[in-house]
């Protein structure tokens, strides 16, 4: 039996439960209610003094969610846990990790001061928006890549006369490690796009051989879905033969699910469970990350070198 616990606010419980599956252990009882008036309380229902403590929660959309696992490292901090790690397999606000424009906030920062404060000791997290966000913390940081998992899922599809396409010039790099980790002699595909505001993308120019391609789409995050449905059918329309896409980061805001439903142009899109869906429509497929999880959590308590589950070429 392991000596280390795992415990999770309410919005991985499912992820959790299934880390726990692969670790051969139970999630770590704690109980998270809501007064009236919408404050939160938390509580650990069984001792974790002297522990090693594994906290998973995402931080997705409400709040509430990130002030669930301030609370829950505050509270084992205080009931005396040895080691407390915060494993956020979706960190949020990570898009907003720089001042860009006057009188704004670097809200990513400030998460990393509120989950060092709250007395984290180290943290673990998958595919960081900005991979600078490491940077923000005065702790260890663990930043992993599913795209260990997302390449096997791939595979599975028997794909012939491959290329990797970058929704933006930002991902280019991450494309590229997909490709070469892919293998089959697969090219690569950028795609210039525009964003003239919020959630809005114009797609500007398509670099690289699209025609005949089963070309699939790379992305760390998917919002709205626009942009990464306007990429799609500028691909379709430049003669891709199909189109898959992979994202790590499910967050789908808005009428997301309904837009990759009506759309022709994606044939299946691959995403993970860092974020949990209550729907999808049928093109959608999740790829658990639990087991890269667990690995990462055994490794960890064991105090061995995890680099190897989330070495990414750069």
């Amino acid at each position: 039996m392991p000596h280390f616990k795992v415990a999770s606010g309410r919005s991985s419980l499912g992820l959790t439960t299934k880390v726990c599956e692969h670790l051969g252990i139970t999630v770590s009882e704690t109980r998270v209610r809501n007064f009236s008036d919408g404050e939160l309380w938390v509580k650990f229902d069984e001792n974790i003094r002297g522990e090693d403590l594994f906290i998973i929660q995402s931080t997705f959309s409400p709040t509430d969610n990130l002030m669930e696992m301030l609370m829950l490292i505050d509270a084992s901090k205080r009931a005396s846990a040895n080691r407390i790690t915060a494993v956020i397999p979706y960190y949020g606000y990570a898009r907003q990790d720089r001042k860009d424009q006057p009188r704004v906030s670097i809200t990513a920062k400030l998460v990393a001061n509120l989950l060092v404060t709250a007395g984290a000791d180290r943290i673990i997290t998958l595919d960081l928006h900005s991979a600078q966000i490491q940077g923000y913390f005065d702790i260890p940081v663990d930043h992993m890549y599913a795209s260990p998992v997302l390449i096997r899922a791939l595979k599975k599809l028997g794909l012939d006369n491959p290329s990797f396409a970058s929704p933006d010039a930002g991902g280019v790099k991450t494309a590229r490690s997909y490709a070469k980790r892919f293998g089959h002699g697969s090219g690569l595909i950028v795609v210039d796009k525009r964003r003239p505001e919020h959630n809005k993308a114009v797609i500007m120019n398509i670099i690289g051989d699209v025609k005949d391609k089963n070309v699939v789409i790379v992305d760390d995050m998917i919002d709205t879905g626009n942009t990464f449905i306007k990429c799609a059918e500028a691909l379709k329309d430049q003669g891709a033969n199909s189109i898959y896409g992979v994202c790590v980061h499910p967050v789908f805001s808005g009428e997301a699910l309904n837009n990759f439903a009506a759309s022709e142009a994606i044939d299946k899109l691959f995403v993970t469970d860092t974020i949990p869906l209550k729907n999808k429509p049928d093109k959608i497929e999740v790829v658990s990350i639990a087991e890269l999880l667990a690995e990462a959590i055994v490794r960890t308590h064991d105090n061995r070198s995890i680099s190897s589950l989330f070495e990414i070429e750069r």
